[in-house]
C-alpha cells in the first residue's frame, strides 16, 4: 500500500510560498508559508496536517483495540496539539500530546486505559514520529 502527496516551493525561505496536494483530490494547491508554519499566521502547515493524522490515525487504532476486547465504541474524539521546538539542528516537532473522550458501552476504565495505551503505541503515525507522545484518556459515561 502507498499514499501519495506533493508539494511546490517557489522563492526563498521567509519571502517563499508553497503549496501541497493530494492525488485524492481531498486537497489541492493549499497554500503554505513561513508566516503559516513559523509566525501563527492564518493558514495550515505540514504541521497542522501530521496533527490531523495522528488524531485520525489514534482514533481509528483505538476503535481496533476496543473491538479486540470485544467492545465497539459509540464515539471517539481525539484532539492532537503538537508542539515545535526550535533546537539548535532546527526546527523539530517535540511533542504531541492526544486528548481522548471515548463513550463505550460496558468498558470499564482499566479496559479503557489499556486499550488507549495500545492503540498510542500501535498507531503507524505515532511510530513514525520522533517526538514525546502523551496522551488522557478519558472514559465518559
Amino acid at each position: 500500500m502507498e499514499r501519495k502527496a506533493s508539494a511546490v516551493w517557489k522563492g526563498g525561505l521567509k519571502d517563499g510560498k508553497g503549496e501541497f496536494s493530494v492525488p485524492s483530490g481531498v486537497f489541492s494547491h493549499v497554500a503554505y508559508s513561513f508566516s503559516t508554519r513559523f509566525e501563527n499566521a492564518p493558514g495550515t502547515n505540514p504541521e497542522e496536517l501530521i496533527a490531523a493524522a495522528h488524531a485520525a490515525c489514534f482514533s481509528m487504532a483505538l476503535a481496533a483495540q476496543l473491538g479486540a476486547a470485544s467492545l465497539t465504541p459509540e464515539s471517539i474524539q481525539t484532539a492532537a496539539n503538537l508542539k515545535m521546538e526550535k533546537q539548535d539542528s532546527g526546527w523539530a516537532i517535540a511533542a504531541i500530546h492526544l486528548d481522548v473522550k471515548a463513550r463505550v458501552p460496558k468498558a470499564d476504565d482499566a479496559a479503557f486505559q489499556k486499550a488507549a495505551e495500545n492503540a498510542k503505541a500501535g498507531c503507524p503515525v505515532s511510530k513514525v514520529l520522533n517526538a514525546k507522545i502523551s496522551m488522557t484518556a478519558q472514559l465518559e459515561r
